[in-house]
């Protein structure tokens, strides 16, 4: 910008003659005008519980968040901008604030040009936010900071990501499109060096990657086995990446690499709100696939799910795209991440800082991401049928992934399965669901296969719980096949 009287736009800032903002004739000050999102307005109308996901059915809709005149500012070269960091809430949650969403996807939209049907991926644009809290992580990267400074935080955003974000839904009221369209404009993919080419002339092609963890125990060595095996039966020729700890054996070491996974050794991190011994004590090691920083896009999966149909389409999503838990929240068992270490470090630091509402990496993560895209339940079903009246438990025939939930398929016969035989567990139960697990299993190299058999513990409980069933006798008999 050397030589030139850059034109400076200031956003939720009042009084742009404040000394503060003084440009001493170097750059012509414009206020970006715009109506308050109405205060009626909360987060959960942005990010509801449920949505209309039938394609037949009535399409869902966001509430508007207005914005300026873009028209209006489509020139200016720095954008300033006073950014809330005070929701009323606590300080352990993370940011759920409407208008301090309005204003971070204001100054997102006049740094890509909305409207523009040619973006200038190389034109260069500084966004400074005010305020302590900074922007949302969410949609400024922390890659893209190019300075920062008590309260002041100076960006230099990388125009290609930051446009799909714009594109995207204002929150998980809309399933996220894959290529967001913008009256008649369709970006298409985020891909940041779109516009480069390699000497070759070719264009560039992104590193993807599918990923993994294990940790703590070997219990979930047969899961990412089958999880490798589930991938590879779609098709997709991505790499496979798993992250493991010390606990994970050679043996099983080297049952994961034949199986197609590429090992890289980590150091477990504890979950700070966990119980000792807990569950999900070690559960943050699932913040290091933030590590994996030779990739652009990684979409995490969790070692209890299995991949029913390819899934490489929605590496074109941008962080962070996952399906909905409950409430406002997602469910971190599969997701699209972009790896960065600045990211990583901030996940670390903020760690300590953030609650968690159910100890382990879900609960931090939806704390930190307040702001995400909406995946269709279909890509991360969870086998739960608590509310369902089918007794038989089956599922839709369409769906992208199956997520197990109580007892694994491999920590059971191959008959039926026993989450059946204890009555608490009769929500996480489906002899089909079951099947589905049995028939990658089948697909499997018997050296694979060698890597699922039930240990002593296991099969001493499955014994344990068919005869209390057998006691109790249960109406759904299952207990009763040999």
């Amino acid at each position: 910008m050397k030589g030139k009287k850059v034109r400076v736009g200031f956003v939720n800032i009042d009084d742009i003659t404040d000394p503060e903002f003084a440009m001493k004739g170097l750059a012509k000050a414009v206020k970006v005008t715009f109506d308050r999102v109405p205060g009626n307005l909360t987060w959960v109308n942005f990010f509801p519980s449920w949505i209309n996901e039938d394609p037949k059915g009535r399409k869902p809709s966001c509430p508007d968040i207005p914005m300026p005149k873009f028209e209006d500012y489509r020139d200016l070269d720095v954008i300033v901008a006073k950014v809330p960091c005070e929701d009323g809430g606590d300080r352990r949650r993370g940011l759920r604030d409407v208008f301090r969403l309005q204003v971070n996807l204001v100054v997102a939209n006049l740094a890509v040009g909305t409207g523009r049907i040619n973006l200038d991926m190389n034109r260069k644009i500084y966004a400074v936010f005010l305020g302590s809290c900074g922007p949302m992580v969410e949609i400024f990267r922390c890659d893209d900071l190019v300075r920062h400074v008590g309260d002041y935080w100076v960006y230099k955003p990388e125009q290609g990501r930051l446009k799909q974000k714009v594109l995207m839904p204002v929150g998980s009221c809309q399933i996220a499109p894959a290529y967001a369209e913008n009256g008649k404009e369709r970006w298409r993919g985020y891909l940041s060096r779109s516009s480069q080419r390699k000497a070759n002339g070719t264009k560039y092609r992104p590193r993807e990657a599918y990923a993994t963890v294990l940790h703590s125990s070997e219990a979930y060595v047969c899961g990412a086995i089958s999880l490798a095996q589930s991938i590879r039966r779609t098709g997709s020729t991505k790499d496979l990446v798993l992250l493991a700890d010390d606990s994970i054996t050679s043996k099983s070491l080297a049952g994961l690499r034949a199986a197609g996974w590429k090992i890289r050794h980590i150091h477990r991190i504890r979950s700070p709100n966990a119980k000792k011994g807990a569950y999900n004590e070690w559960n943050f090691s699932k913040l290091r696939v933030w590590q994996l920083t030779q990739y652009d896009k990684v979409i995490f999966i969790d070692a209890d799910l299995i991949v029913l149909r390819n899934l490489d389409e929605f590496f074109v999503y941008p962080q962070l795209s996952a399906v909905p838990n409950n409430g406002v929240l997602f469910n971190s068992g599969i997701m699209v991440i972009e790896p960065s270490n600045c990211v990583f470090e901030d996940l670390m630091s903020k760690s300590f800082k953030l609650d968690s509402y159910n100890g382990g990496d879900q609960g931090f993560l939806n704390e930190f991401f307040t702001w995400w895209h909406r995946w269709p339940s279909r890509l991360n079903y969870l086998k739960i049928f608590a509310r369902r009246k089918d007794k038989e438990h089956t599922v839709p025939d369409n769906l992208y992934t199956m997520h197990f939930l109580g007892l694994k398929p491999w920590m059971c016969y191959r008959d039926y399965d026993c989450n059946w035989d204890k009555e608490s567990y009769h929500a996480f139960a489906s002899d089909s669901v079951n099947r589905l697990w049995w028939e990658v299993y089948d697909s499997m190299p018997r050296k694979l296969q060698s890597f699922c058999g039930l240990t002593e513990k296991m099969d001493f409980r499955i014994r344990k719980w068919r005869g209390i069933a057998k006691k109790a006798n249960l109406a759904n008999g299952h207990w009763k096949i040999n």
